[in-house]
């Protein structure tokens, strides 16, 4: 599978180097996503530019995703790394030992169990019931009102207005579970995680 070679670049300074003189609204966020299109074109969306927040999706296997995750946050001056994945069909011990490498090495991890389309759906209403992830693009299909594109370049727009009850409800899903055990927690996500802080620092850089 071709990988996506574009993070070579030369490194760049931290916001956290910038001079005195600025406040660090912002920070630099690298999101490396397992799917090739479906989550990139949704955190793509998120009002950053480019510099603040490089999203990569490599179409990677969750462990061989982490590994890969490590090597690239070393090639630049980042604020905070993300790893996004699903449980999907994965076999257990992987998904886990994915979230416990990432973690080992500083890197936040938005996973989904069992598939990203879990945070869309709670967009619409809160649910705790294990369900296929085919079941999670019937309910979409049902509440756009329209066919849902797996690799949709409009989604974010589409539930924009909703995002405050996701977070809400993904919330509430997590607790749920004491404690937490993410390979078996079905339906769980922590996306609304990664969303949280993506709109905290999404504001326009500010001079003092």
């Amino acid at each position: 599978m071709k990988i996506n070679r574009s993070y070579l670049h030369p490194r760049t300074r931290s916001y956290m180097e910038r001079r005195v003189d600025e406040l660090p609204v912002r920070q630099r966020f690298l999101i490396v996503c397992e799917g090739e299109k479906t989550e990139p074109n949704y955190f793509q969306q998120f009002r950053a530019p480019s510099l603040v927040v490089k999203v990569e999706g490599l179409g990677m296997n969750t462990l061989s995703l982490v590994q890969k995750v490590i090597e690239l946050q070393n090639l630049d001056d980042y604020d905070q790394t993300w790893c996004v994945f699903d449980k999907d069909d994965f076999p257990g011990k992987d998904f886990t030992g994915a979230i416990i490498l990432a973690r080992k090495n500083g890197i936040k991890v938005a996973y989904s169990n069992q598939s990203f389309e879990l945070w869309y759906v709670l967009h619409f209403c809160y649910m705790q019931n294990a369900i296929t992830r085919y079941d999670y693009m019937r309910i979409l299909d049902r509440e756009l009102g329209i066919k849902y594109k797996k690799n949709s370049t409009t989604i974010y727009k589409k539930l924009l207005d909703k995002q405050k009850t996701a977070i809400q409800n993904a919330a509430i899903l997590l607790d749920q579970y004491h404690p937490p055990k993410p390979a078996k927690d079905d339906p769980s996500t922590t996306v609304h995680k990664l969303v949280e802080q993506l709109i905290k620092h999404s504001m326009p850089y500010v001079n003092r």
